[in-house]
């Protein structure tokens, strides 16, 4: 499973700068990586897993500004075309799952 954060913050503020920056480092130290300029992603074990890590999202959001939060599968992760101009590009490594029987 794959936790997606996406936002909009304002920046025109020092305040503003400060919440925005504070925000995208307290997503950092929380394990999320970043996708694209305001999309953070972070993979998670299992549902409950990323039930604990949106939870510490929503602890973290700022005053201001648009936060969303997308879960989406590995399958449906996988499927996700890039592209850099018009040239396609390799997906993130998928992280393998462990597997008990």
């Amino acid at each position: 499973m794959w936790v997606l954060v996406l936002f909009d913050l304002p920046t025109e503020t020092k305040r503003d700068r400060k919440a925005y920056s504070l925000f995208r480092k307290s997503l950092m130290a929380d394990g999320f990586t970043q996708f694209q300029f305001s999309i953070y992603m972070r993979h998670c074990s299992s549902r409950e897993n990323a039930d604990v890590h949106i939870k510490r999202v929503k602890s973290i959001l700022p005053e201001f500004g648009e936060v969303g939060i997308l879960c989406i599968t590995d399958k449906q992760f996988g499927s996700m075309e890039l592209f850099v101009g018009r040239k396609n590009k390799q997906m993130p490594p998928q992280i393998p799952q462990l597997e008990f029987y």
